[in-house]
């Protein structure tokens, strides 16, 4: 069974913690996931079901490429890569780009969102758009209430800076605070730089501290922006600028002939042309006057 590969031992360097990724990128949580059983990655192969719980126990943020994960678990970058893509074919794995919104700046990031959850393509596009579907967490064979996500990035707190360890009791407490940084925002690494720097040495009061800076350092709410959007052809589903789509439909999709840019002019005809027009311009000169 695949459960007997559940919790696949990383090589030697097992008792270290697993790297993070640079701030922004890493592993990112997908929302609103089931609670954890047993049985969540039991439909595949025991390979796919080891990383793949493995990869569920790593905290947001964690560095899961495959270079990076061929040094922690027993199986190389090749067997990895086709792991990480069977794990996309199974819903519980999608690699993509977003807009840092808040950055001020135009660029685009590689983002991987990892659901403990098996989601389908229908919920991998509503994702992207914003309009998640909600699970039921009542389902029979998942009994209990689904953590929120500011409750999952403040339990996990402690594993990454040990000063800040909370008891389930803090958790449950300050999870609106951090749900006030979501709701203008805020990104799970920015919550975590705002808790986690310049932090005093010793930390007498975890709760008590991350209460504090939590509300004394809350972000602006945000000023309202249209989304971003990219408009493709109907047809072909090319990307392309407003108005090179009239009508929805691209020029090739319209019958039109492709223009090719001219050819670059060799050095033989470029130094051809040169010597012509400097004939040209001493026969002018010699011309005689009429």
């Amino acid at each position: 069974m695949a459960e007997a590969n559940f919790s696949a031992a990383p090589r030697s360097a097992h008792a270290l913690p697993h790297p993070l990724a640079n701030p922004g990128y890493g592993k990112l949580n997908a929302p609103d996931q089931l609670p954890r059983t047993h049985h969540d990655f039991a439909h595949l192969p025991p390979r796919e079901a080891a990383i793949a719980a493995y990869i569920d126990r790593l905290p947001g943020g964690a560095d899961i490429s495959v270079k990076t994960l061929a040094k922690t678990l027993p199986y190389g970058q090749c067997a990895l890569r086709t792991a990480l893509n069977n794990l996309q074919r199974a819903g519980h794995l999608r690699r993509g780009r977003e807009h840092l919104a808040d950055s001020g700046s135009p660029r685009w990031i590689t983002r991987t969102w990892f659901s403990r959850t098996a989601r389908d393509d229908d919920w991998w596009a509503a994702f992207t758009r914003g309009d998640v579907p909600k699970e039921s967490p009542e389902a029979p064979d998942r009994p209990g209430p689904t953590r929120s996500r500011a409750y999952i990035l403040l339990a996990a707190l402690g594993r990454t800076t040990p000063a800040l360890s909370l008891s389930h009791a803090d958790c449950a407490e300050l999870a609106p605070l951090v749900a006030d940084w979501f709701a203008r925002g805020a990104t799970d690494e920015a919550v975590l730089r705002a808790l986690t720097a310049g932090l005093p040495v010793p930390v007498h009061s975890p709760a008590a501290l991350v209460r504090r800076r939590l509300t004394s350092k809350l972000p602006p709410e945000p000023a309202p922006r249209p989304p971003l959007r990219v408009l493709e052809c109907a047809k072909c589903g090319i990307p392309g600028r407003p108005e090179a789509l009239p009508g929805g439909i691209c020029g090739p999709c319209r019958g039109e002939a492709a223009s090719r840019p001219a050819a670059p002019l060799t050095s033989a005809a470029v130094h051809a042309h040169a010597a012509a027009t400097r004939a040209a311009m001493l026969d002018r000169r010699e011309r005689p006057r009429v």
